[in-house]
């Protein structure tokens, strides 16, 4: 070998080792930035799961807690919307992130295996899961039902809801319509659901406690609002199967909830979601009588249901100033802004714990109030119970008394003893509006007769209501001049008083009007006590027709 050759070899030989040291600092950089690239795509994960934890775990469970409440009449201040907007931009961070780890595994494995770094494989195989899971969490708790079916359903009466899913847009899950079924389940299946965590369409189903006419809809998008969404506006409970009964329960203790579930494709059919989500409770009833019941239930399990709750788990017994809160919605929802003031809660209190009570605000609003007590148990010499009571007593506010109300003109809650004890102090002809005790849903006039004698009526329900207005019947009593304490009734009622119609009907004959009057009796009725409407122990009004010329 020629020297020349030699020194060639050796330059060559001096050129390799160069260009491997070279091509070995390159790789452990490469590797280095590859390590360094996964530690930061890491720290994205982690922070979008805690970005993630924040919109669901707080913001929407917060949504939907305050529709839950809505159910009692709390107004709403988040909006579904914004929230949708915070789901979006996590979807797309998501799936970016995604297709960032996706793209560093490909050029991971056009490596040479001999410069593959076990460990960063591993990292990626595990942020892959992470990233996609991420992903399976947000599609799954963004399927939500925007409107509620009815909480108190009758059987064979037409309901609506509707549910959405807030990423669909984002997620391209539109360009394959989802369907959506809808079953009614029992509370012990929606328990065994959420138990197993296994979504619908894998393992067991669940087993359908009725049948749902019109139950299927295809999810729709709109391009404007970019929501996928399907209402069913037509559904309809055939029957129910109902639940064996423990103890002193009640078909309308039992709570039941409507599943909802579908199949979404995301990344064009790369990923495939089962989806499911459960409805508030729901109480089925066959009958309108079963309603108030329905309703007690319904709002005690609104009102008090826990965080994070097994279904449909609720407190047995809550302090009083819970309860006191849930009523006062519940009728300022119902009368559209008519308040119960402290001394109206009080009452409540005093009714519903059976007794007066002299503490203070704050020792009331700590005593204890159990579900039984709230509607289970009759009131004292009742055959009804306090929540019945109550219900009724909004639902004739609702319905005929509203305006009244939020003017101030009935004092409503208050017992008929301190009522007579307050009339006996003020002239003849002044007189107050109070909730009956003993009728449901009865509203009656006390009044100042002579000689200081105070006299109550029989309670007007919703079905004398219904003929004339409590307005017009404080009118037809002359024996009726002051609101107490001592307003001029017209001043206050003639905004009220129905207008009289002074035309004759087209076919010649005079419409007759209904006006209430007091039994001639009255006037030298010294006891209501030996009235011959004793069994009522009030005085009868009389509804006799007047010609309106």
């Amino acid at each position: 070998m020629t020297t020349e050759r030699r020194d060639l070899e050796a330059c060559l030989r001096i050129q390799i080792e160069e260009m491997e040291r070279k091509l070995n600092v390159l790789v452990a950089q490469i590797n280095q930035s590859q390590l360094e690239l996964a530690d930061h795509m890491k720290d994205n994960i982690a922070n979008l799961r805690q970005l993630q934890s924040q919109v669901l775990d707080e913001e929407l469970i917060k949504w939907k807690r305050e529709q839950q409440l809505s159910g009692n009449g709390v107004p709403m201040q988040s909006n579904l919307n914004t929230i949708q907007e915070w789901c979006e931009l996590l979807a797309d961070l998501i799936w970016t992130s995604r297709q960032q780890v996706n793209n560093v595994s490909r050029i991971n494995n056009k490596t040479i295996p001999e410069l593959r770094q076990p460990h960063l494989i591993e990292m990626l195989e595990d942020m892959s899961k992470q990233v996609t899971n991420l992903l399976s969490t947000l599609v799954t708790s963004t399927f939500v039902i925007e409107k509620q079916p009815p909480q108190v359903m009758k059987t064979n009466t037409r309901f609506t809801a509707t549910v959405r899913l807030l990423v669909g847009g984002q997620l391209n899950v539109y360009m394959t319509p989802p369907r959506v079924s809808v079953a009614i389940i029992s509370e012990q299946q929606a328990q065994l659901l959420l138990k197993s965590e296994t979504q619908a369409g894998k393992g067991k189903q669940p087993v359908e406690c009725g049948d749902i006419l019109n139950n299927s809809g295809v999810m729709e998008y709109q391009a404007t609002s970019r929501q996928l969404s399907v209402s069913f506006r037509n559904m309809q409970l055939r029957k129910i199967k109902r639940a064996e009964k423990k103890g002193t329960e009640s078909v309308m203790d039992e709570k039941l909830t409507l599943l909802f579930q579908s199949q979404f494709n995301v990344g064009g059919g790369e990923l495939v979601f089962q989806v499911w989500t459960l409805s508030l409770p729901v109480v089925v009833i066959v009958h309108g009588n079963q309603e108030p019941h329905g309703w007690a239930t319904v709002t005690w399990d609104n009102a008090f249901s826990p965080p994070g709750r097994v279904p449909f788990a609720v407190p047995d017994k809550v302090s009083w100033g819970q309860l006191a809160e849930t009523l006062r919605i519940k009728f300022y929802s119902a009368t559209s802004g008519g308040d119960l003031s402290e001394d109206n809660l009080r009452f409540l209190a005093e009714k519903i714990f059976r007794s007066s009570l002299p503490m203070n605000t704050i020792e009331l609003n700590a005593q204890m109030v159990s579900w039984t007590q709230f509607c289970k148990d009759a009131l004292p010499e009742r055959n009804f119970t306090f929540w019945e009571w109550f219900y009724m007593v909004v639902k004739v506010t609702r319905d005929y008394l509203r305006t009244l109300w939020c003017d101030g003109l009935i004092m409503g809650f208050i017992q008929k003893k301190q009522a007579e004890e307050m009339l006996s102090k003020c002239p003849p002809g002044t007189f107050l509006l109070r909730f009956s005790d003993s009728e449901l849903g009865g509203i009656t006039i006390a009044w100042t007769g002579e000689g200081n004698e105070v006299f109550s009526l029989q309670p007007f329900t919703s079905r004398d209501l219904m003929l004339r207005s409590l307005a017009d019947r404080v009118l037809d009593l002359p024996q009726l001049q002051h609101l107490y304490p001592s307003i001029a009734k017209d001043a206050v009622f003639s905004k009220y008083y129905t207008k009289p119609e002074n035309e004759m009907l087209k076919n010649g004959y005079v419409k007759p009007v209904l006006v209430t009057t007091l039994p001639p009796y009255m006037s030298s009725m010294a006891s209501y006590a030996h009235s011959p409407d004793s069994h009522r122990n009030t005085p009868s009004a009389h509804s006799r027709y007047m010609i309106d010329f």
